[in-house]
């Protein structure tokens, strides 16, 4: 049924790692940005809550401070680890809120199950907007002008995840950096398999209920389409994704290029039964069309998910529950599982 499906959907044949890069910068998330010139980390002293999580862990806010393209910039994030001084899987969360818990992020029940998380607010990296002079953005153009294959805001909040990582990467004493996860909903879902598929040192991405331009097919969708989202967030993108509005057939490209950027190394596909924009059928195909970029592949059964499903066996994982779009606490647990099967 798989296999006929996406015979019906005629995609693009998959090619190298660096040839599916190259077309997905230049044809949908735009250029990837530079490494900052200067970069540094002000902790702050205090936790921000005493005994949070009832004593099981500390939270700080900590602010990345630097210099891009001869401009300075900052943004915060937040810490989370457990008490215990030993060493832990972590979530790099890219939310839409800097609240710790958050109703897109259960955190005591994280640290429960020995992660910790560092969580980015996207907007305080730069806005959800076509403003092109705030924040990062405002680092990269002049009076907020772009060419027609530099990054859209997508790409921007993906870099601001790179540099969580690079924080990360000082704590090496208490996070296991091989077990760092990427991890989003919707359009941070979409920002969750762009961040790793620019950024090598990201051994897990979770992208949850991420649907067009993120995990789904575009082609043969039922969902979202190309000219949909263009229509309403042209921003997220490159200029020259505006191209295939109405015209998908002749991408050079589709989103299991996207996924399987991400190879060697392992994605989770997080699908809800009733987010039909997001069009779990789409995601789910384009796990199948880039099972051959990894050495386990995908492995499902011949047919379309049904809640309570879950695909774990493969580097590219897949489950689908009950409900809408929302990141609950039961894709955290889908999560956690995926990520622990790969120990």
């Amino acid at each position: 049924m798989l296999q006929q499906e996406l015979k019906n959907r005629n995609l693009p044949e998959l090619k190298s790692r660096e040839e599916m890069i190259e077309i997905l910068q230049d044809e949908i998330y735009g250029k990837k940005l530079p490494e900052p010139e200067k970069l540094e980390f002000i902790k702050e002293d205090e936790p921000m809550v005493p005994r949070f999580c009832a004593n099981k862990a500390s939270i700080y806010k900590v602010i990345a401070k630097g210099t891009l393209n001869g401009k300075e910039f900052s943004f915060p994030f937040y810490e989370v680890l457990p008490n215990d001084n030993e060493k832990h899987p972590f979530f790099i969360h890219v939310n839409f809120r800097d609240a710790n818990p958050d109703r897109y992020q259960p955190t005591e029940e994280i640290i429960d199950n020995g992660f910790a998380v560092l969580t980015v607010c996207y907007e305080d990296v730069t806005s959800d907007d076509g403003d092109f002079t705030n924040g990062i953005a405002g680092n990269l153009f002049t009076d907020g002008k772009r060419n027609e294959a530099d990054s859209g805001k997508i790409a921007m909040w993906a870099w601001a995840a790179s540099r969580v990582l690079d924080y990360a990467e000082t704590l090496s004493s208490r996070l296991d950096l091989e077990k760092s996860v990427v991890c989003g909903h919707s359009r941070l879902g979409k920002t969750a398999l762009v961040a790793a598929m620019y950024d090598e040192r990201f051994k897990f991405s979770y992208s949850n209920d991420s649907g067009c331009s993120g995990a789904a097919l575009a082609r043969g969708t039922t969902g979202e389409t190309v000219e949909d989202i263009c229509d309403r967030f042209p921003f997220w993108f490159c200029e020259n994704y505006q191209k295939y509005s109405k015209n998908e057939g002749a991408m050079p490209f589709d989103q299991h290029y996207l996924i399987a950027s991400i190879a060697p190394r392992y994605v989770l596909i997080g699908s809800a039964k009733e987010d039909a924009w997001a069009h779990p059928q789409s995601e789910q195909l384009a796990c199948v069309a880039a099972s051959p970029a990894f050495k386990n592949g995908f492995e499902c059964e011949n047919r379309f998910a049904e809640v309570g499903d879950e695909f774990f066996n493969g580097d590219i994982g897949y489950h689908m529950r009950k409900g809408t779009h929302y990141f609950s606490r039961e894709d955290w647990q889908k999560l956690i599982k995926f990520v622990n099967s790969k120990s």
